[in-house]
């Protein structure tokens, strides 16, 4: 504390004086303290036998020098200001358990331990979550087929809602314990805290991952082959959202954009809460999607959703003030993880390092899908639409009548491992391929159950010709095909064009 005098008159004399500025309190002293702490007194005026006051003046200046103290750093304030009701308490201990569980026994669990030396399984596929959830659909659900754990790609799973039921179930125990046991306490301010940066985490996790693979773009492509020669009837509702995102790239990647900046937002405790609307607003389009569209990652988008709604519970007072009561918001309060300002440093550079490294490893995963599965993978050799212009039986020739069930009305190599035979009624059959340029064979493999195989020798006359020869089924099959040229679809060469006298829709 820094104490002021003025001197003309004994001690017991001195007052406030109203007049002189209280000092403000510099950047280590913390916060300024009341000014009936920092008193400053004065004296009446001096008698005018003191012509020169130049001897008091530095007398003045001494005594405030030898009086003066350098504060000890306040430690910052972090208590609750006022207890939590029932109904916060109950709500907080639910969410605590259940979400916590969920973030553990999913994709957001692994998301977050990222590592590209490291592929980390499924944590619903191992213990202790898989033998509880085999027990349940059995016991509880009746279900005796078996379960799909991993490999599938559907986040609608019967292991994904069997999953969601126990932790439902072991939350709501957990409540109810917990309430009983601890009833008396009057929050959870510290944990809140922690859980709260937990979440922000998760969620800002998994928007990176999917905006990335929106942003390259991968998650969507644009229609392949196989897709450019399906009739659309033939599409699932599926297959429609995605050729349609995927037809349309600039948008994907704005959307894949959108979802970066809301995860990156949520690492940074000022940008908080514009974050998690970014993320609530995105991930509310994406469920209604998944609905609309039969996408199986309904459960998961609903979940992010909650994440996000988690996020802004505190502020839903504020913007109730804001958007319908028509009121003055305050700013939110702060509410730093440690006492001490040195640690709150810390922890923000850390979580700064923490959204470098998950960008790094989301950067890293797409550059691997491009290589991979992307634009950027290796063509076969084969690559392209061949359409069959002679199709050969036991050396009769097969007309291409739309009743015959057995002949080929075009084969695609879109894929390294991969090919499509598509017969007369538009039905495609896919198969494992695997094509050798230097002893000119093609070997396909049934997929999905299917046993079927087939070994085919290729000769090619021409860059546009394709003759395939080989037993298929145990009938000797002689097979002639045409390159279809991929530029001949609408959809790949209509481009985008800013002047339409008339709409185009087709």
């Amino acid at each position: 504390m820094r104490t002021w005098f003025r001197f003309g008159t004994a001690p017991s004399q001195l007052r406030p004086d109203p007049n002189r500025e209280v000092l403000p309190a510099t950047a280590n002293s913390g916060p300024v303290p009341p000014i009936a702490n920092r008193a400053i007194y004065t004296a009446p005026p001096l008698p005018a036998s003191f012509s020169n006051p130049a001897p008091l003046q530095s007398l003045r200046w001494r005594c405030a020098l030898s009086t003066s103290t350098v504060p000890a750093p306040t430690p910052i304030e972090i208590t609750s200001a006022t207890p939590w009701t029932l109904a916060t308490r109950i709500a907080f201990r639910f969410c605590f358990v259940y979400f916590g569980l969920y973030c553990l026994s999913t994709q957001i669990l692994t998301t977050l331990l990222s590592n590209p030396g490291y592929d980390f399984p499924d944590p619903s596929s191992i213990p202790p979550w898989k033998p509880i959830i085999t027990f349940t659909a059995a016991h509880v659900f009746h279900h005796h087929a078996p379960l799909v754990f991993t490999g599938s790609g559907s986040g609608d799973k019967t292991v994904d809602f069997v999953l969601t039921f126990c932790l439902l179930l072991f939350s709501i125990l957990t409540t109810v314990i917990w309430s009983l046991l601890d009833r008396r306490r009057p929050g959870y301010p510290a944990l809140h805290r922690w859980f709260f940066l937990f979440v922000r985490f998760a969620l800002a996790g998994q928007m990176l991952v999917y905006g990335f693979d929106k942003a390259v773009p991968l998650q969507m492509p644009f229609p392949g082959l196989f897709t450019l020669i399906e009739p659309f009837g033939n599409m699932s509702l599926m297959g429609v959202l995605w050729s349609s995102v995927g037809a349309s790239q600039p948008y994907e990647i704005a959307a894949g954009c959108v979802e970066i900046i809301g995860g990156l937002l949520l690492f940074f405790p000022r940008t908080i809460t514009l974050g998690a609307l970014i993320s609530l607003a995105d991930m509310t389009y994406v469920f209604i999607l998944n609905m609309t569209y039969d996408v199986p990652v309904k459960l998961f988008s609903f979940q992010l959703i909650l994440l996000a709604l988690i996020l802004l519970a505190p502020q839903f007072r504020r913007f109730a003030d804001f958007f319908f009561l028509n009121r003055a918001t305050e700013p939110a309060p702060a509410t730093p993880l440690f006492r001490s300002r040195r640690a709150n440093r810390i922890a923000l550079a850390a979580g700064a390092l923490y959204a470098v490294w998950l960008i790094a490893m989301n950067f890293y995963g797409v550059r691997q899908g491009w290589k991979q599965y992307g634009p950027g993978a290796p063509q076969p050799a084969l690559y392209g639409i061949w359409n069959v212009e002679q199709f050969t039986v036991d050396g009769h020739q097969r007309p291409p009548l739309l009743t015959d069930t057995t002949r080929w009305r075009r084969i695609l190599f879109e894929h390294f491992d991969l090919a499509a035979v598509q017969q007369m009624n538009d039905a495609q059959t896919f198969y494992n391929a695997a094509v050798d340029p230097k002893k000119s064979a093609v070997a396909l493999t049934g997929r999905r159950g299917s046993t079927q195989k087939i070994a085919l020798t290729f000769t090619r006359p021409s860059p546009d010709q394709l003759i395939l020869d080989g037993p298929i089924d145990g009938h000797p099959t002689h097979i002639q095909l045409r390159l279809e040229d991929r530029n001949h679809f609408l959809l790949v060469s209509r481009g985008f064009h800013w002047i339409q006298e008339y709409p185009f829709n087709r």
